[in-house]
């Protein structure tokens, strides 16, 4: 009897680690989840685009078009013209939005495309995501400078058309 009690235990207690090192939240309580407490200051918490929705983003997750780097304007250009686009291999591809960062839509609504670095050889972190509309005409625009860490709504990508 104590042997099943020993295994039960141990069992209990390497489930309880398994859980912990996964960041899995045993207990049901949503405060506890990583990244939940109020103490986070990661850029993604400081900027994040609220979960109901773009049109909710406060001021200071908002990111006008003349805020960001040149090249981003380029970007926007090319995207409302469709393209061409200069890495055609990843632009105007899919992006999940699988850390859910951005508010949660049906799979294929957002599109991701690269706003280049100077000085890099390869693409970098700078990122300008689009979301719902047509692949020349979106609904919504993002900006990500952290590789999609955080994101600022670009309120203004459309107005000078």
């Amino acid at each position: 009897m104590n042997n099943r009690r020993l295994i039960g235990t141990a069992a209990a207690v390497a489930l309880a680690a398994c859980a912990a090192w996964l960041g899995i939240d045993l207990t049901g309580d949503p405060s506890s989840a990583p990244g939940s407490g109020t103490g986070d200051t990661s850029s993604a918490a400081r900027s994040s685009v609220p979960s109901d929705g773009p049109s909710a983003a406060p001021e200071e997750g908002t990111c006008p078009l003349d805020t960001l780097p040149d090249q981003a304007e380029t970007v926007v250009s090319d995207i409302l013209a469709g393209g061409p686009f200069d890495h055609p291999a990843h632009d105007g591809k899919h992006f999940g939005n699988y850390e859910r960062r951005l508010p949660r839509e049906h799979n294929g609504y957002y599109r991701e495309y690269t706003v280049d670095t100077p000085g890099l050889r390869h693409r970098g972190e700078r990122r300008i995501i689009t979301g719902g509309g047509t692949d020349g005409d979106p609904d919504v625009w993002y900006y990500t400078d952290d590789h999609y860490d955080s994101f600022c709504l670009i309120p203004d990508a459309e107005e000078n058309r």
